[in-house]
């Protein structure tokens, strides 16, 4: 999904001007050195779990940092190095000065945004993420129809490309179930009651879980009927303050433990449905930490010891991620090693990391354009992390600047 709107011409542009600039900062010594002397040593490309979240992260970096790329490349130090006058460091220094440049780059963010906060809800694992997807694809899109002023002639085509990746994909039965379910957007938007396609989804679902007529009778009939016009206590003041904010405390499952008491079999159903996840993330970790202890040197480890060591490793993982989230704050995008920067980094880098997965996995429901663990390509040996020193040497003649 995402992926294909930075195809678009309006945004691709951009960011191949983006990396074309990051290429050549991270192609020699000097360069680099300065970038990182007016940046505070920070670096601006940020590596993302996939390709696309490497784009909006780096976008995201270099807008942030626009100030200080900008003094480099006006400095005295960058005028008076060679790569000032090259071609290629012509080119660089016309782009970070380019006003039509960094205008394509916050229109671009400010597009991708809204989709990256679904993927970000979707990738993160502090609670289940069924009960958001279709809501918060529904808010992303109001989003970018404001971007452009709802000038439909230009957010359409990225709005045509939403639209087919999510069809029977987030728009299934249970995704708008889930979203009915959830009394953060039900509780904020009374008339959900008279969407068509939301409570003919919610109906589908319920004969799927509920074949008997008695059921679905009860169900259909009497206890929805009590939780969308707010009856018991679902009408409390307590109830409705608890569902107001989507915050780390928020917890629909909780809520409905708390207030659904008096809809007993709608309860059943919504925590059902409200507990689910939405991508595979997980499991990808998992098998991910098998084949990091299953090698052909260890292949002959015995079941029991084999699912001990997984047990073990997986779950120090865990407990580290939740230590950095604690500490930093860290964001699900970024990826521990820099395999899906290799393209902002070095030409050609992006045919060096083949994805495992097809592109349209259940992270289709993220939005995601390839899997989480990607499989190097025969490239390996040239995939460089960002602080390595392999860079060009400022004594090393530059045939492509010639």
């Amino acid at each position: 999904m995402l992926q294909g709107i930075g195809n678009l011409p309006r945004f691709k542009g951009v960011i191949e001007k983006a990396k074309s600039f990051t290429i050549y900062i991270y192609a020699h010594h000097k360069t680099l050195a300065l970038m990182r002397k007016y940046t505070k040593k920070r670096d601006i490309v940020r590596p993302g779990v996939t390709r696309f979240a490497t784009a909006f992260l780096t976008l995201q970096s270099l807008m942030e940092k626009k100030n200080e790329l900008r003094a480099m490349i006006t400095s005295s130090e960058w005028s008076e190095t060679k790569h000032a006058k090259s071609v290629k460091g012509k080119a660089a220094m016309n782009i970070a000065l380019s006003a039509s440049f960094w205008n394509g780059v916050s229109l671009s963010l400010k597009v991708f945004a809204p989709l990256v906060k679904v993927l970000r809800i979707v990738d993160g694992d502090r609670k289940p993420s069924m009960g958001f997807v279709y809501g918060e694809l529904i808010r992303a899109k109001e989003e970018i129809k404001k971007v452009f002023k709802d000038q439909e002639a230009h957010y359409r085509p990225i709005l045509d490309i939403v639209d087919a990746k999510a069809r029977d994909r987030l728009d299934s039965p249970l995704h708008v179930a889930a979203y009915l379910l959830n009394p953060y957007y039900t509780f904020a938007d009374p008339s959900l009651e008279n969407d068509e396609v939301v409570m003919d989804g919610f109906f589908t679902c319920v004969e799927k879980l509920f074949p008997d007529i008695q059921t679905q009778n009860l169900v259909i009939n009497i206890e929805l009927h009590k939780y969308l016009k707010k009856e018991g206590l679902f009408g409390r003041n307590v109830a409705k303050e608890g569902c107001k904010q989507n915050d780390d405390a928020y917890d629909p499952v909780g809520w409905w433990n708390l207030y659904g008491n008096n809809v007993p079999t709608l309860k059943k159903m919504a925590k059902r449905i409200l507990a689910l996840t939405t991508s595979s993330s997980g499991c990808e970790r998992n098998w991910s930490a098998f084949e990091g202890i299953h090698t052909k040197k260890r292949n002959r480890l015995d079941t029991t010891r084999l699912n001990n060591l997984v047990y073990v490793q997986f779950n120090a993982r865990i407990l580290n991620k939740k230590r950095r989230e604690k500490e930093k704050n860290v964001d699900v995008l970024i990826a521990s090693e820099a395999n899906m920067a290799q393209g902002w980094i070095v030409d050609g880098g992006d045919d060096d990391v083949v994805s495992d997965l097809p592109s349209e996995r259940v992270g289709e429901e993220s939005g995601v354009d390839g899997g989480l663990e990607p499989r190097r390509g025969p490239r390996i040996q040239e995939i460089r992390e960002l602080d390595e020193d392999d860079f060009i040497s400022d004594d090393e003649e530059e045939i492509d600047d010639l």
